[in-house]
């Protein structure tokens, strides 16, 4: 055990109360909903809720999405390294061109989103984990990656002039939280990347690794030159936040503030509201526990690290994260939409200037993986696993009466 592993194990416990209020939901199957502890509200009947679900296509473990605006298409990636174009009313096609992935534990296919040019220029973002061997040689290692492509449509779509413009560093072993999550700022100057600790935790806190970080690149992958820590060297010069575990969820609102949200390790799941040299405190602080059994401080105990604006405990294992500006459900204008896998439904929180709050929650008896937002304002799912479908939201004429804790 590490010193640092030793400290967390002695250190006391501050317990932390927090009250979720939830409405309007519910699971597909009847049971204990996996949301009731502590004072949290279950879910209500998915009859309350203010949507109907609709099945729309069948995927194998499918990842993330991305709406192509304008047109009747979406890219979705499926882990095992397929990059699918679904087109409403019509075909799910197979798009060439997409390289090898590390398919492996938590390693595959991972993002996908559009440049801010897309429309003049059809390029796209895709993340993956890639295998390679560490400069020792020899050893088992992998890392995130990210590269651009242009995306041609047509009878067989394929992508062309693929670019790797980053590459996670350093390679590790281990087939966990890659995390590799991609947004663009609002004003398209900025690429941010999620890059996780890759189940080293230490790291997360060392400003010679790009693992646990968030990092802030230009579209091309150089460096800007105002970045927090580009005085400290190359690995340093891309970090934009630090103290992260595994990000599975990144988004802007539309005030321009950044979202994430990100696993804990037995139960303590956050979303953070990131700014410019912010320190998450990963692993020194969690609102939850080593799996293995020793206690990790609160994030109460270390006021100088910056707080989750939202936590639970227990997990929900959330899943994909978008912003709803949207009309369709005006209800949630202004607010987070994040994916649950264990807690298996959808979680809505509201903003309010940098705060938020819990909402409302719909069990769906499905683990979801992502959260999209279409640009007509409808809200689509991907849920998780080989038998993995495409799902539409589609808004009842009458809202909810919503249940109160």
């Amino acid at each position: 055990m590490t010193p640092a592993q030793t400290l967390r194990a002695l250190a006391p416990i501050l317990s932390l109360a927090m009250l979720f209020s939830a409405c309007s939901a519910a699971p597909v199957q009847a049971g204990p909903s996996p949301w009731d502890h502590k004072g949290e509200h279950p879910a209500a009947p998915l009859a309350d809720a203010p949507f109907t679900l609709t099945e729309i296509a069948s995927l194998n473990e499918p990842w993330a999405m991305v709406f192509l605006p304008a047109t009747p298409y979406a890219l979705i990636t499926e882990k095992s390294g397929q990059l699918k174009l679904w087109q409403d009313g019509g075909p799910v096609q197979t798009v060439q061109g997409v390289p090898a992935v590390k398919y492996a534990g938590q390693g595959g296919l991972g993002d996908v989103i559009l440049a801010p040019d897309f429309a003049a220029t059809g390029t796209i973002y895709l993340s993956w984990a890639e295998a390679g061997d560490n400069e020792s040689g020899g050893a088992d290692v992998a890392g995130a990656v990210v590269a651009k492509a242009k995306l041609v449509l047509g009878d067989r779509p394929a992508l062309e002039n693929l670019d790797i413009i980053w590459r996670q560093t350093p390679k590790v072993s281990g087939g966990g939280h890659f995390s590799h999550r991609l947004a663009f700022s609002p004003d398209g100057k900025y690429l941010f990347i999620g890059s996780g600790d890759r189940q080293k935790m230490e790291p997360a806190q060392d400003l010679n690794s790009q693992l646990g970080k968030i990092l802030r690149l230009y579209p091309d992958g150089s460096v800007p030159a105002d970045n927090p820590y580009t005085d400290q060297g190359d690995v340093s010069a891309l970090i934009w936040s630090l103290g992260h575990r595994n990000i599975l969820g990144l988004t802007f609102d539309a005030n321009g503030q950044l979202w994430n949200q990100e696993m804990g390790p037995k139960h303590g799941d956050e979303v953070n509201l990131v700014t410019p040299r912010a320190n998450h405190g990963w692993p020194i602080v969690s609102n939850g526990d080593h799996y293995d059994g020793p206690n990790i401080p609160d994030h109460a105990t270390r006021p100088d690290f910056a707080a989750p604006k939202l936590w639970w405990n227990p997990a929900v294992s959330p899943g994909g994260l978008a912003y709803y500006g949207g009309n369709l459900y005006p209800n949630w204008h202004g607010s987070l939409l994040m994916g649950a896998l264990s807690g298996q439904g959808l979680v809505r929180m509201a903003i309010n200037g940098d705060q938020l709050s819990k909402a409302d929650r719909w069990d769906l008896g499905m683990r979801i993986r992502e959260v999209e937002v279409r640009d007509d304002g409808s809200v689509w799912l991907l849920s998780d696993g080989k038998d993995g479908k495409l799902w539409k939201l589609t808004p009842k004429n009458t809202a909810p009466s919503p249940a109160k804790s």
